[in-house]
């Protein structure tokens, strides 16, 4: 094309109250949005720290409002050490909001748009010419004591408390839920119960288990550090609603603490999962992020990437990510 076309390839995405299976969204600007793709995540960042913090030295010479657009190839191991480097390098400048793309079959497939191509097991950055404030909020509660991840691997939790994880996770989801994981397919009833992992001073982060592997292990969406301890989460669709509303106050009021200028839209970074547990609700969740019906959009995502430019960034999962908006502050 003779334009740079940037994007992402979600599970659904959003626009107008509502949550959409097929189409797309388009927005459009003024000039080229300076942009950079990092491919192979999974194998390391260590070949590209180099290329990371030139292009944030680049960055820095521009004025203006800017937040900086990150989406992930939702199913690649290397999204932790992604995140991690994305902030070493770009640190709290800027607002930084965005999610993990990829498919609900939870195949891995080319999902990132670039100049270059689709891209998968990939990270890519945008910079945008906007003023931003972000609120982020997820609504799960803990069910359980702590328990320490003993083993894991990046994104598969293979121990907890020394013992197999899943027997660990099926004995206190299957007493909570009166259901067993024999009778249903597994994300069928784990989609009510993720982890959360303990952060200190700071709200849970919250983990999908998406599989059960053969030797007991559960995979998840996004890495579980060994030594961490984890919480067995659970929630109401009151609870999730509540928390959405609680996301976008907190993004309007992070945004009028800096900016004067009226807000032009909201971008809502959504977790798929949510949905599946939502159902219809979703759409009140929708009207509580934005009972003023102001222009929305954004995605449904397989994780969902945010810092208010005062916290480090994450890779959050079942949570909403809410971004007040305007082009000039």
């Amino acid at each position: 094309l003779p334009l740079t076309l940037l994007g992402g390839i979600f599970p659904q995405i959003i626009y107008e109250q509502r949550n959409l299976t097929t189409g797309c969204i388009l927005v459009t600007f003024e000039t080229s949005l300076p942009w950079i793709a990092i491919e192979s995540l999974s194998q390391g960042m260590s070949a590209h720290l180099d290329t990371l913090a030139t292009t944030a030295e680049h960055w820095e010479d521009h004025s203006g409002c800017t937040t900086l657009l990150n989406l992930v190839d939702g199913l690649s191991s290397g999204i932790s050490e992604w995140i991690s480097e994305v902030f070493n390098q770009f640190g709290l400048e800027n607002n930084i909001l965005g999610g993990g793309a990829g498919s609900l079959s939870l195949v891995q497939t080319p999902c990132l748009i670039t100049p270059k191509g689709l891209l998968m097991d990939a990270g890519l950055l945008i910079r945008l010419p906007w003023c931003s404030g972000l609120g982020v909020s997820h609504g799960w509660e803990p069910i359980s004591a702590p328990y320490k991840v003993t083993q894991s691997h990046k994104n598969t939790v293979e121990q907890l408390d020394w013992k197999p994880a899943f027997d660990v996770y099926r004995q206190t989801v299957e007493m909570h839920s009166q259901q067993t994981f024999a009778d249903q397919a597994f994300f069928d009833l784990a989609k009510a119960y993720p982890f959360g992992i303990s952060k200190l001073d700071a709200e849970l982060i919250v983990r999908d288990p998406l599989a059960q592997t053969p030797d007991k292990a559960l995979v998840c969406v996004g890495d579980v550090p060994e030594g961490c301890f984890v919480r067995i989460l659970n929630g109401t669709p009151k609870s999730l609603i509540e928390a959405a509303a609680q996301a976008s106050q907190s993004a309007r009021a992070n945004y009028q603490k800096n900016h004067a200028a009226s807000a032009d839209a909201l971008v809502l970074i959504d977790c798929i999962s949510r949905v599946l547990f939502l159902g219809q609700r979703i759409e009140e969740e929708f009207q509580a992020i934005n009972p003023k019906s102001q222009p929305l959009f954004g995605a449904l995502t397989l994780g969902e990437i945010a810092n208010n430019g005062q916290d480090y960034l994450e890779f959050y999962n079942k949570t909403a990510v809410v971004a007040v908006i305007s082009a000039q502050g």
